[in-house]
Formats: C-alpha cells, sequence, structure tokens
C-alpha cells in the first residue's frame, strides 16, 4: 500500500486532550477504510504565519499512514467537513523517516543549517 504524511491544523481554542482525540478519530476512519496509522505525533500549539479563519494559533498534528488511495480520500474528506479542522496536508512518500519528525527534535539533533549553507558557496 502507498505510504502518506499527513500535518492537520485544529482550532486554537480546543483543549489539548481535545485535538489529540480529533487525531485517534481520524485514525479509526482510516482503519477502518483498510488503512494502517504507523506514527502519531502532536506538536502542540503554534503560531501560524497567518490567520486562518479568525484563528492565529492552532494545534498541529502529524500522522504517518499505510492506506489505499480510498481510505486516505475518505479521511481527508471527513477532516474537511469537520469544524475543528482548519486545514490539512497530505503527501504520498516513498518511506517513512525512522525516529521523530524534524519539529520534534531539538535543535541540537538537527544540526547546524548554517554549515551546509555555507559548503554550497
Amino acid at each position: 500500500m502507498p505510504l502518506y504524511e499527513h500535518v492537520m491544523i485544529a482550532r486554537q481554542d480546543l483543549s489539548n486532550a481535545q485535538a489529540e482525540g480529533l487525531v485517534e478519530h481520524f485514525g479509526t476512519v482510516l482503519k477502518d477504510n483498510g488503512g494502517n496509522v504507523i506514527d502519531t505525533e502532536y506538536w502542540g500549539v503554534k503560531t501560524m504565519a497567518y490567520k486562518i479563519n479568525k484563528n492565529r494559533k492552532g494545534h498541529y498534528a502529524f500522522l504517518k499512514t499505510d492506506a489505499p488511495a480510498a481510505a486516505v480520500q475518505e479521511m481527508e474528506r471527513l477532516m474537511r467537513l469537520h469544524d475543528d479542522v482548519m486545514r490539512v496536508l497530505t503527501i504520498k512518500v516513498d518511506a517513512h523517516e525512522e525516529g521523530p519528525s524534524a519539529q520534534m527534535q531539538k535543535r541540537e539533533e538537527r544540526g547546524d543549517r548554517r554549515e551546509r549553507r555555507d559548503r554550497d558557496r
């Protein structure tokens, strides 16, 4: 089955438990349609670059999934209809990276980005 990564932004006035409950809910939707949730990460409340639906902040969540296209389409359809979900981004990937995402890693673990730019010159 194809591998996907999803990032979801939920409204800022939800509690952390409610936001994590949304992730679990959409994970069960995916499982009911023949998919599998490999990993989930709750990134917390983050400030967005611009307002979405009069909100400046939002609860960010990240899912790694292994599912058929029909299951992903159904999950995205339900996410877009849900009042608490503001944005959804789904990307098809060749393979999932091991370990935590770049958002969850500490700055020291990611390495210095300035060194990489200096090498390219």
